[in-house]
């Protein structure tokens, strides 16, 4: 197939998944990923090109650029799956931090690294004709949260980038989010948070991993959406 598709953030969970269904697939993956785990050989095997890439030092951030620039004379798809949930300060989960460090990082890597990557591509993007770029955002962003004050609002705007960057990439790019709820327990989630997490939606079940990656799917395959965001939500917003 010959279409790169650049990932960040694959090393677990939903950014694992994701690049490991698009290499079945056929596509060229370019991923990052923070910490080194076991199972991203099993990326490498599968023929990923992977690079070790901590988003919040800007030299790094700056390095990939170079190297997907210089690298890709072409690009069908960027997935800006890489993300951080850091509680605000003076909660029990976070009580050392500053406001000021949790806000920066929140809206670095969720607002600051996507506006890099996007402006910094977008001519191999558009030289491929037909390309997209997708932002992997969080229906908080459309709720608000009373313990994730920061990375709610830096969903928010993560959002928001995808109307401008919708706007300026037309017609050769098309850009959208998708905005999910919950996806999948972690192993450590109690039981009563569980239950808890389950009665805020209307299908009180895990969307899973595979539900993401069909509408990640459908927007690559889609000719005719751009500007919107997909919400898998199961219902939150009737509850």
């Amino acid at each position: 197939m010959n279409q790169v598709v650049v990932i960040t953030g694959v090393g677990k969970r939903l950014g694992f998944q994701l690049a490991q269904t698009l290499l079945q697939e056929g596509y060229d993956v370019v991923g990052t990923y923070r910490t080194e785990y076991t199972m991203l050989s099993e990326l490498r095997g599968l023929g990923a090109e992977l690079h070790q890439v901590d988003l919040y030092q800007q030299d790094q951030v700056d390095s990939l650029i170079a190297i997907l620039s210089n690298r890709y004379p072409t690009i069908r798809a960027i997935i800006h799956n890489a993300s951080d949930w850091i509680p605000d300060p003076k909660s029990k989960e976070n009580a050392q931090t500053s406001a000021a460090e949790v806000m920066q990082k929140m809206m670095a890597i969720h607002v600051a690294v996507p506006y890099q990557i996007n402006l910094a591509l977008q001519d191999q993007l558009r030289e491929n004709g037909h390309a997209d770029v997708i932002h992997i955002g969080d229906y908080v962003a459309e709720k608000g949260s009373k313990k994730h004050i920061a990375y709610a609002a830096s969903k928010a705007a993560m959002n928001n980038l995808t109307l401008s960057f919708a706007s300026l990439l037309a017609p050769e790019v098309k850009v959208n989010s998708i905005s999910p709820a919950l996806l999948k327990f972690n192993p450590e989630d109690g039981e009563a948070y569980k239950q808890k997490a389950l009665a805020k939606a209307l299908l009180p079940r895990e969307a899973g991993f595979e539900e993401i990656i069909e509408g990640v799917k459908m927007l690559l395959n889609s000719r005719f959406m751009t500007g919107r965001n997909l919400q898998f939500d199961g219902g939150r917003h009737l509850k």
